[in-house]
Order: structure tokens, then sequence, then C-alpha cells
């Protein structure tokens, strides 16, 4: 066997077994198949497609080409969470705490961020003290003692797609349905819980612009754990306009954390809710009704910011604070950026929100770009929202003045206000299972 022929194979548009998929991936963790090679499969992976076979058994292939997190030692159901990305998206910090206050285990591998806006381990690590790097001892212990932990991937997990996903950044390949949803799943199986539910993001801000690509995106992925004995179901969710009211790490640590004690922006607080249903409802809590309930009930008792307090404790951070938002870090320099003209808030471009964040420091344009805590925005008018000139549009936080003023002049073009107040639409597009 030979990666030229599979390579021509899939070029032709021509199927590809397991075997052959295992030839290229292993053959690729291993050094046998060249970078080169790789990104020309890959590029006829974009033109060609995979048929769901074949997309299913890449997953796998994926995902056994390094270490498979045995989670046995957790008592009952573990359910995982997985959103595409977003701005403003800080969910897990509220819906694993809420989850795991209704004795659902949430065992959590996250990532950091790459772009606009930090990934959740940049959000916790902005408690100080607060530790994601854990033995599988200790991640297994905490999970069984709190009900959640969340720390970050090992490089023993998924290797292969750390290989690929490195190759397809700079190649143009990443815009592929099957390497993508093999990308996101071969973690998620590879992590080892029993249930996952996944958020698609749709709109400006998200990864896949359309709500057609995300559902396409959603039903493969959910056919994929499936197919390996998960418990699947998806959620297709609005990210055409930031998610709540913050961007940027310690400062989604904050509103998270009001979320969790019942004082969150509508939009966000009713999305969290949608999610956490569903993750109890996968988990066998009951009907969707029935899970919307007890997740209301989690937040108004004080239950789950209760479990968001032991879980920072126990992962070393400092948990006073829930009732000090101060001792996250805080910028030096603050900016109000003012609306220029009266009327509506007619769009927002969620992406180019991430992007004045990401130049206010908030996010990383390389991987090893070290990410500022304290950077952000604070949005204070979203779509639908009535401006008069010279109203404050939104707060933009950093720590070096310098970064002020691109990161206005980009947040300014992300407004665009007329006469015409848009119809409201709704955060959750669709359900898949």
């Amino acid at each position: 066997m030979r990666a030229y022929d599979l390579i021509d194979k899939k070029k032709k548009g021509e199927y590809l077994d397991r075997e052959e998929i295992d030839f290229l991936i292993h053959g690729f963790v291993n050094g046998d198949v060249a970078d080169y090679q790789m990104a020309a499969w890959a590029m006829a992976v974009c033109f060609q497609g995979m048929s769901m076979e074949e997309i299913g058994d890449l997953t796998l292939s994926m995902a056994e080409s390094g270490e498979m997190m045995d989670l046995s030692a957790i008592e009952s159901c573990k359910v995982d969470k997985h959103s595409t990305g977003g701005v403003g998206d800080k969910t897990t910090l509220v819906i694993g705490p809420v989850v795991a206050s209704l004795g659902v285990k949430v065992a959590k591998m996250s990532g950091r961020g790459l772009g606009h806006t930090g990934g959740t381990l940049d959000k916790l690590e902005s408690i100080p003290g607060f530790r994601t790097a854990l033995s599988d001892r200790a991640f297994i212990d905490i999970v069984n003692s709190v009900g959640i932990c969340v720390a970050g991937q090992t490089k023993r997990l998924v290797p292969a797609d750390q290989k690929l996903y490195a190759l397809r950044d700079v190649t143009a390949t990443v815009d592929s349905i099957p390497l993508i949803a093999s990308s996101i799943m071969s973690k998620k199986l590879a992590s080892g819980s029993d249930a996952i539910l996944l958020d698609v993001k749709t709109g400006s801000g998200a990864f896949m612009k359309t709500r057609e690509e995300a559902e396409e995106l959603a039903g493969v992925m959910v056919e994929i754990g499936k197919r390996a004995g998960k418990r699947m179901a998806a959620l297709v969710t609005d990210m055409d306009v930031p998610l709540g009211m913050t961007i940027g790490n310690a400062l989604e640590v904050r509103e998270a954390i009001d979320t969790l004690k019942g004082q969150g922006p509508e939009d966000f607080t009713g999305v969290c809710l949608e999610l956490a249903a569903n993750m109890l409802s996968l988990a066998g809590k009951g009907n969707a009704e029935q899970c919307m309930e007890l997740a209301k009930e989690a937040i108004t008792s004080g239950k789950a910011l209760e479990t968001f307090a032991r879980m920072v404790k126990t992962q070393g951070g400092d948990e006073t604070v829930i009732s000090d938002p101060f001792v996250l870090p805080a910028a030096r320099y603050t900016l109000e950026v003012k609306a220029p003209a009266a009327g509506y808030v007619e769009h927002m471009d969620a992406q180019g929100c991430g992007i004045a964040a990401m130049l206010l420091g908030a996010g990383r344009e390389k991987k090893e770009d070290a990410v500022q805590p304290d950077a952000g925005i604070v949005l204070h008018k979203k779509t639908g929202d009535s401006v008069e000139i010279g109203d404050t549009l939104a707060v933009l936080h950093t720590s070096c003045e310098e970064r002020l003023r691109a990161a206005n002049d980009r947040l300014l073009a992300c407004y665009r206000i007329g006469p015409v107040c848009p119809p409201v639409s709704s955060h959750i597009f669709s359900y898949i299972s």
C-alpha cells in the first residue's frame, strides 16, 4: 500500500476503506507519510468529499492514534459538551456546574483559543491559581468528588488531529465538513464520555456562516457519535451577534458568575439553559421540559454556583472570586466607544467584534502568543437596541494603551446603525438527534 495510490483514489472520488485510512493516519503520525502527501490527500477530500462510512472510519482512526481516556472509574453517566466556538461563548462555565449540581458527571477536556478570543482554559486560568494541567488520576478524582472538572487535553490525546489540523490551517483545507467533523469528534470519542451534546454555531461570528452548513455539520457529527455507541444530540445556535455582553477572558468569567447567580444577560442565560437541559436529557434526567425546570432550579437555588465554587477551589483557584469579582485581573486602561449616529443597531459583525477583542490582547494570532486575561470588551448596545449620537456602544479594556485606537476603529466598523429596528430572532435554530 502506498500513500500515492490512496491520494490518487480520493482525487478520483473513490472510496477508501478502514485499512487504507488507518495506513494514512498512522503513517502520518509516525512519519512514514509526508506532510506534503497528507496535504494533497486533504485537498482531495475538500474537492471530492467522503462517504459517511469513510468519515466514521477516519474519526475512529484519529481517535485511536493516541491515548483513549478510560473514565470507567467515574461513577454514573458522563456527559460532555462541545461548541464549535464563537464570540463571547463562555457557556461551559455555566452549563457544566448546572449539570454537575444535578448529579450528572461532567468530565470536560477543553482547549485554548486560537484566533479572536481565548478558549475555555484561557478563561478559567484568569482566575488566580486555577490549574488546568492535571494528571489523569487527579482529573477523575475531581470529577468524582465535585461532579465536574475542566482540564487541558494532553499531547497523548489524538496526536493525529494535532498534526493534521496544523497542516490544514496552512494549506487552505480547513473548510471541509468531513475534516471538521472528524477533527471535533475524534477528540470527543477519545475523551471517553458516554453522551455528547454539540453546540454548532452559525452566523457572522461562527465558522459555519449559514444555517444549512451548520445543520449539515451537526448531522454528520451526531451520526459519527451514534455509530461509536454514544448518546448524541446537537443544537444549532445563533452567532450572528456576540453571546452575552462580554468578550474577553476575565470579563467572561465575571459574566458567567453573574449568570450562575441568576443575573446574567437574557440571551446568554437562555442559551445556557437550553444546552444544560439537553445535557440532562441525554443523561436520562427526563424530557426536555422537565430538564429545563431542573436547570432553572439549579440556578435559582444556588446549587450551580456552589458547584462552580467547589470546582474552582479543588482546581487550585481563588474561590473568593464568587463574592469578589475584583479578584479577577482588571485592565489598566478603558475606552468608551461612542455611537456616531442615531437610530437602531440594525446589524453587528460578530467576528469583527472578536477581532477587536484580539487587538486588545484577548486572543491569539499565533499558537505561541500570550493572552492578556484582563483584555476585552463590555458591550452596551447590541442588534435591535436604539441609540442616540454619543451613546456608549461598548467599553474597551486593555493593559496596553497603544492597542485602544485600532480596536476602537475596528469595533465601530462592526456596528451598522440605521432607521429600522430589526426583528428579534431565536437564539436556538434547530435540534438534531
